[in-house]
Formats: C-alpha cells, structure tokens, sequence
C-alpha cells in the first residue's frame, strides 16, 4: 500500500538545493508491507468431505437413525394390523400326543387322562395311546374386531405418513447443513481477508509513525483493531468446525464433515425438486396426513371398544379322537360343528373404563391434528414471506457493502496524504469486515429461504 504521505517526507528530506534542483530525480519505491501471519494460513480441511447433493443424500439414507426409527414404526403398524385382522380368519389347531397310565400300564388312556375302554367289536387302543384333535374356529359376527381392524389400518396409514414427514424433514435438515456448511466456509475466507487488511493498515500506520507523520496512539488504536480482527477469525474457524460436524450428524457420521470446493450451492433448489414434490396445499402435507389418519384410527379404537358391548357370533369345529388301535391302524371318535353365541353381561366395569379411556386418545388426537394444521399454515406463511424479506436484505446489504468499500477506500487515500485520522481508518475497516460478512450471510439466507419455502410445503418420497 503506497504512502502518499511518506513518499512527500522522502521527497522533502532528500530534495537538493532549488538552485541544483533542476535535474528529475527518481521517486522511491512506494511501500509494500510484508505480511506473513500464521492465522491467514487456511483451516485445516475435514477428515471427509461431500461434493454432491446425491452422495450427501445417499448417507442419509443409508445412517440416518430417524428414519430407521420410521421404518420400524411402520413394521409394527404392519403387525399390529395383522393381528387384528387374525380375529376375522379362520384359526385351525391341530393337537397330538402320546399318553400312558403310569398306575396301570396295560390300560390306555386318552389325552384327558381318563380310560379308553373298547365296546363290543371296537379294535383295542394301543398302549401307550397316540391321539391328535383337530379344531378350527371362524368368527361370524364381531363388530369389535371389525372396528379394530380399521382402528389397525389408519394407523398403518398414519405410521406411512410420518415416514413421509421424516423423510422430508430429512431432506430440510441437510440442505439447512450443507447450506450453513458452505456459509461458514466463506465466513472464514473473509475473516481471513480481514485480517489481512488490518494487519496492512497497521503495517501503514507502523511506517508512518517511523516516519514522524503518526503517533503512538495511531499505532495502538489501529494494533487494537487486529487483536478485534484475530477475534473474528477464531470465532469463525470455531463457527466452522461445528458446523462441519452438525453436517456430519445430519449425514450420520460422529465427525467432521465439510464440502468440496467445487459443491454447487445454487444446484440445490433444483436437486430438492427432483426429490420431492410440491403439494397443492398445506393441509395435504405428511405430519397432518399422520395426524389426521391418527385421529381415525383413535376414534376406531374408540368404537372398537363400545362394540364389545355387543354379542359375537363364532363357528367351531372340532374333530376329536384320533387314536393308534391294534388291529385298525386308527379310530375316529366324534367330529362336531357348534355355533356359539357369546353375550357380555358382566366385566366388573372392565369395558366402561376401556371406553373412557380411548375416548380421551380420540380427544387428544384431535388436539394434536388442530395444532398440527395450526403450526403448518404458520410454517409455510412464514417460510413464503422469508423469501422476500431474504431477498431484501440482500440487496441492501449489497449496497451497504459497496459504500462501505468507498468509504474505506476514501479513507484511506485521505490518510495517506494526511488528512484523516487512524480512528477513521480503523472504523471504515471494521465497517467494511462486517459488511462483507453481512453480505455473504444474507445471500446463503437467500438460498436457505427459498429451500425452505419449496420443502415446507412439499412431499418427499426416496
């Protein structure tokens, strides 16, 4: 940086006599601080690093915890289907054994334990006595099981549902990472460009005052500005490790985790589109489909225990005796078919507590549906009006920017021919650190609330 300012000093301490000055004399070098640091060497890189959206996503699919979470809930909706829809089918048993009387082993007995004595031209049981039964059971009549079988299937339907929203959430989470991982990154590189801009302004200042045209508060003032600039760059390499390893828990590994230098930020509203979809309106978004199929299926549960006030209606079969006789390799005994009605009269106050209490998880669920349609239209009304304000500040914060460099710029060339102060000159550094700081910020702020206002309202199926 020349110094207009030293170079007028040089000139007037080594100019000759006016008489002998006729001559042109060359002008000195102007002055080139020499600036070797160790903090503008760069931060360190991350032990492992992500170049694309695809191989971002790809982890997340592959370690993310929440969404084996989501999977497993929607097993267990599966199975619990399943079990409801096992009281409708037929259930067929099939029984065998062997039996003896240890008391008197030449009699044989059936699986009851009591004695098998042959009539008339009957064959003689063996001993020891083999025997199976057959029973199968069909249900006729049971509207409880009907209703918890429903009951079963929108929860099934909710637990699909929920995997949706973290499937979205998902998606949200690692572009708001990756978003404030590149931030972060160039936060660095002009903390960087910062410092060293201060520690030329104070290199200036140093030869200045060498020169008797400063003074020693010139040099503190402008040294203090440094230490204000090293600060920032602490700040920000902390700032950046831990946004490297909020990126690396989004992706599903405990460490840090950076970006490449060739990842392509502004891809990443195109990249999000091609893995979601837009809805037509909130109300259609995954958490209140969840909620909302939550709510049926409570409300089911809740019939499916009024029902059980009701009488059910079964039909059983069974096909008894079986058994090893000598000479007939087998005998059959009794094959029966009986319908049973089954009418509740008395539980000790089982049912009505069973009734109470579903009635307050229907309640509850329907609590948690309206909150939940509260909360997305505030989200989505939020997110929509983000990506104006975002872009606003954006463009003031641009211009801020280029007057700040002005003034810094001024200020300068007015310190370097002596008609500015170092106080101005360490305020229009610190001015211009933060404000191109605050532009960089609001710009990724810009491509984080575009993201945020495609995916708050969207459906992602991977």
């Amino acid at each position: 940086m020349t110094s207009r300012l030293a170079l007028l000093v040089l000139a007037l301490t080594a100019a000759p006599p006016l008489a002998a000055a006729q001559e042109p004399t060359a002008a000195p070098p102007p002055f080139q601080p020499q600036i070797n640091d160790p903090m503008l060497a760069p931060v360190e890189p991350a032990p492992r690093r992500v170049g694309t959206w695809q191989e971002a996503l790809a982890l997340v699919r592959e370690r993310s915890t929440d969404l084996r979470t989501a999977e497993a809930n929607v097993q267990r909706a599966e199975g619990r289907w399943r079990q409801a829809l096992s009281l409708l089918l037929p259930n067929a048993r099939l029984s065998a054994g062997v039996s003896t009387d240890l008391l008197h082993p030449g009699l044989a007995v059936g699986l009851t334990g009591a004695p098998i004595i042959p009539q008339g031209n009957q064959p003689t049981p063996t001993v020891p006595l083999a025997s199976a039964t057959a029973s199968l059971t069909q249900s006729l009549v049971d509207v409880s099981a009907w209703r918890g079988l429903h009951s079963a299937q929108f929860a099934e339907t909710s637990a699909r549902e929920s995997l949706k929203d973290v499937q979205r959430r998902l998606t949200q989470g690692l572009a708001r990472a990756l978003v404030a991982a590149v931030a972060a990154e160039r936060s660095a590189e002009l903390n960087r460009v910062g410092l060293l801009r201060a520690l030329e302004r104070a290199a200036l200042t140093e030869r200045s005052f060498e020169l008797g045209v400063g003074t020693q508060l010139d040099v503190v003032r402008v040294q203090q500005d440094v230490e204000i600039a090293r600060q920032a760059l602490i700040s920000g390499d902390e700032q950046l490790r831990r946004t490297r390893e909020a990126l690396g828990l989004a992706l599903g590994l405990p460490q840090e985790v950076g970006v490449e230098p060739t990842f392509q930020l502004q891809g990443l509203i195109e990249q999000a589109v091609s893995e979601c979809s837009a809805l037509e309106s909130a109300d259609r978004r995954p958490d209140v489909e969840a909620a909302r199929a939550q709510l049926h299926s409570a409300r089911d549960s809740r019939q499916q225990a009024t029902a059980g006030y009701l009488p059910t209606l079964a039909l059983n079969s069974n096909l008894n005796g079986y058994t090893t006789s000598n000479p007939a390799p087998a005998t059959l005994t009794t094959w029966s078919l009986v319908a049973v009605l089954s009418v509740p009269i008395w539980e000790g106050g089982l049912r009505g507590g069973l009734v109470r209490e579903r009635r307050g998880i229907e309640q509850q669920s329907a609590e948690t549906l309206e909150s939940t349609r509260r909360n997305v239209e505030v989200e989505v009304a939020r997110a929509k009006r983000n990506v104006g304000v975002s872009e606003s500040l954006v463009k003031t914060s641009a211009a801020s920017r280029e007057l700040a460099a002005r003034t810094d710029q001024l200020t300068r060339r007015a310190y370097e021919v002596g008609r500015g102060s170092s106080l101005e000159l360490v305020q229009s550094g610190a001015a211009l650190r933060q404000a191109e700081l605050s532009l960089a910020l609001r710009e990724f702020e810009l491509v984080q609330a575009r993201l945020d206002a495609f995916l708050t309202e969207a459906r992602c199926d991977w």
